[in-house]
């Protein structure tokens, strides 16, 4: 079973990180925000522009505490399972279950470079 994690992160701005498991390395995505929708609400959707990173490695999993090079620290917001259902190199379509998330995210990449849109649809 593959795993993903969003981790928060406060350098050199208050980010989030998303980070998908796959072929032994984390896939990686710099959030302004993260992902969550009021269940409350009548929104069931929230669409970000996000911005690719290197590769992580499988440790930020589980990790939290400070990164190297006083690059400040990470904590975990949500965690848990995840299931590819497409992946090539401009399109990700991935299942979501975990603490604060259960749902579709998609990643398409646009035409600036590193910069790609989300989509996340919450299952209620």
């Amino acid at each position: 079973m593959q795993r993903y994690v969003i981790l928060r992160h406060d350098f050199p701005e208050l980010h989030w990180d998303l980070m998908l498991e796959h072929a032994g390395t984390l896939k990686t995505w710099r959030l302004p925000a993260p992902p969550e929708i009021d269940p409350a609400s009548d929104e069931s959707s929230i669409d970000l522009v996000v911005q690719a990173l290197p590769d992580h490695r499988l440790v930020y999993l589980e990790y939290e505490g400070p990164v190297s090079d006083n690059r400040g620290e990470v904590s975990r917001w949500d965690h848990g399972s995840l299931s590819l259902l497409e992946l090539n190199d401009g399109l990700i379509v991935a299942l979501l279950t975990g603490e604060e998330l259960a749902g579709r995210v998609t990643l398409k990449k646009m035409d600036e470079e590193n910069q790609w849109s989300l989509n996340y649809t919450a299952f209620f």
